[in-house]
């Protein structure tokens, strides 16, 4: 996750570089598919949920085993997503349980079931932060979504939210079919007074793999981009207040700090700089953590097809903290990326972007992310730095061959 406010505020008010300390993990934030069941139908839907059971989840007393370890482990964050994890039978129970457990627990949700009673205890769990996911105004987003309705009924969400004192934010995945409400997503943001605006950019995983072709081009991305950037700028000179952050494509870092070089003294970008290497760019495998609904531990949310081992056998302190080679390529810095990628100069503040994207294209997790769109001359490289590669048509019963 890229927290463009938070850097673009250094360059208004410099602060101290922290640099991480210590040899040993780094305690990841948790993102918790707690359940695969959802009343929506969502086209980029990364866990391919439907409103049906679905077999082998957590039992309550995994649930519980499961949360006291992340409890024990310190991690830093929770985020219980799904799903919608609205549907799980014992949300609240493990919600209350983990507000006593972690410093910050936030809630992912499509927002929709939002209202009255619901609405009333999701404010007594306390939670630090509730996102809600739409993919445009009215029938665009009910379009993604696959519900007629569903722009007015999370939007009802995101109204009771804020009358309770509750942080909200509004989730948008950038793709073709949705970028034109960009503009009317932010102003809704000032309107309804959402404190936070997280911009996702498509991964290629689930059923955001199928629809791969509406990916944003480029072009279209750093259109996105710039809105942001001013939007960001506004809020970080004083302007109306928005916390904005991206998502699944860390380019985005490169590309800010482009913004910065063209408007900021040398020593001032270089400040920048230091803080977004410190950050160092994708987090996957070392500062963020996934378990589905099954009880599986994934790099992250995208990584599916990667099974660390699950909750269900070993707690997920001790999975985390094993011998896993992939965690071990992955907090690897810098990692052995390919082609553009491996060449880039700026590889040290985005850390080979998403690498998830690359291994569904190629089947090789370590080729160059195709979402970045920076250009060669942005990122140091030649065009004989490139890569050829042959698109990957098919799964193996074991991914882990394709990763060594």
């Amino acid at each position: 996750m890229f927290r463009l406010t938070e850097y673009m505020h250094q360059l208004v008010d410099p602060t101290p570089v922290r640099h991480r300390r210590g040899s040993g993990p780094v305690k990841p934030v948790v993102i918790w598919n707690l359940t695969r069941r959802c009343n929506l139908k969502c086209r980029h839907c990364y866990t391919v949920s439907a409103d049906v059971a679905f077999p082998g989840e957590l039992s309550n007393e995994q649930a519980m085993t499961t949360l006291e370890d992340l409890g024990q482990f310190r991690v830093p964050a929770l985020i219980l997503s799904g799903g919608e994890p609205l549907d799980r039978f014992d949300f609240f129970e493990i919600a209350n349980r983990a507000r006593t457990l972690v410093p910050m627990l936030a809630l992912s949700t499509n927002g929709t079931k939002i209202h009255g009673e619901v609405a009333d205890r999701i404010a007594e769990v306390g939670f630090s932060y509730v996102g809600i996911s739409l993919d445009g105004i009215g029938e665009t987003n009910d379009w993604f979504r696959g519900v007629d309705g569903a722009f007015a009924d999370a939007l009802r969400g995101v109204r009771e939210c804020k009358k309770r004192g509750i942080k909200v934010g509004l989730r948008f995945c950038l793709t073709e079919g949705t970028k034109h409400h960009l503009p009317d997503l932010l102003k809704l943001c000032d309107d309804e007074g959402v404190d936070k605006f997280y911009l996702s950019h498509l991964v290629y995983a689930g059923r955001g793999d199928k629809n791969r072709g509406e990916d944003a081009e480029h072009a279209r991305t750093r259109w996105g981009l710039d809105l942001l950037l001013d939007r960001a700028w506004e809020a970080a000179s004083g302007g109306n207040p928005l916390d904005i952050v991206t998502g699944n494509n860390d380019a985005d870092a490169g590309y800010f700090l482009q913004w910065a070089q063209d408007r900021f003294d040398a020593d001032r970008v270089a400040h920048v700089r230091d803080h977004l290497s410190a950050w160092g760019g994708n987090s996957s495998g070392l500062g963020v953590a996934n378990i589905d609904n099954l009880g599986r531990v994934h790099p992250d949310t995208y990584w599916s097809d990667y099974t660390i081992g699950n909750v269900k056998q070993t707690p997920f302190s001790e999975l985390w903290t094993g011998e896993d080679k992939m965690l071990a390529m992955l907090r690897t810095r810098p990692r052995p990326l390919k082609g553009r990628c491996g060449a880039c100069k700026l590889k040290d503040v985005c850390g080979g972007n998403t690498r998830i994207r690359a291994l569904q294209l190629t089947g090789d997790p370590w080729a160059e992310d195709p979402a970045c769109y920076l250009s060669n001359e942005e990122i140091g490289v030649d065009e004989a730095d490139r890569l050829t590669v042959t698109p990957f048509r098919g799964k193996s019963h074991d991914p882990a061959h394709r990763f060594y």
